[in-house]
């Protein structure tokens, strides 16, 4: 794996399930990706007391996400995930620029033998991690291998990458930089890690076309 100079990826949380600030405790286990920043916007603002109290909820109930759909279908991104497990909390979360902004969730969750994971999505997709369960938090190194080499059935590649290199084939590289964007509110440092690997796919495929257009044009002349 390539690393990132700044990068602390031997960090380990000690904890999945303990918070540090009430935020935090809050939107531990909100859904929808837009409620989660309306949620922080509020708070920050000091109005989190105006929000409705259905929108505070992990899961939104279904009238308040036909409502919510009906600003914006980007409103929905999140909101169609599976419930959680008994005790089971999101550690990160891959979000998409698509028409409904997807969500993909990383969730642990408490075994007798340590800690186990497991990705969903709003679709069913069947996931496969390479580090199933764990016997203590993983360290961002290890959390970075979840997504590098994390597979879904239908995703030619990892999880990482497979999303920009699927609609690669139908758009130009340039839009889809910021096609895929995954972060932690545990592992600060994680979206920082993936952002570089995003300019280097991109900075990849560039090559890789002026190459070949260098090539055809030799060929032509």
């Amino acid at each position: 794996m390539k690393t990132y100079r700044g990068i602390r990826y031997g960090f380990r949380p000690a904890s999945y399930w303990e918070e540090t600030d009430p935020l935090s405790t809050i939107l531990r286990n909100i859904t929808g990706e837009n409620r989660r920043q309306m949620i922080t916007d509020y708070w920050q603002a000091g109005k989190i007391e105006e929000l409705d109290p259905a929108l505070l909820r992990d899961e939104a109930p279904p009238d308040t996400v036909r409502r919510l759909g009906r600003i914006h279908p980007s409103f929905l991104g999140g909101e169609y995930l599976p419930p959680y497990l008994p005790g089971e909390t999101e550690i990160a979360r891959i979000c998409l620029q698509s028409t409904t902004s997807d969500v993909i969730s990383l969730r642990a969750r408490p075994l007798p033998q340590g800690i186990g994971y497991r990705c969903v999505d709003e679709y069913q997709g069947v996931f496969t991690l390479p580090i199933p369960t764990s016997a203590e938090p993983l360290t961002l190194r290890e959390l970075t291998r979840q997504f590098t080499e994390g597979r879904l059935d239908e995703l030619s590649g990892g999880l990482a990458l497979g999303y920009n290199e699927l609609n690669a084939e139908y758009t130009e590289a340039e839009e889809l930089r910021h096609f895929t964007r995954i972060s932690s509110r545990i592992y600060r440092q994680l979206e920082a890690h993936f952002e570089h690997v995003f300019d280097d796919w991109l900075a990849t495929l560039i090559a890789e076309r002026e190459e070949a257009e260098a090539k055809e044009n030799g060929g032509a002349s």
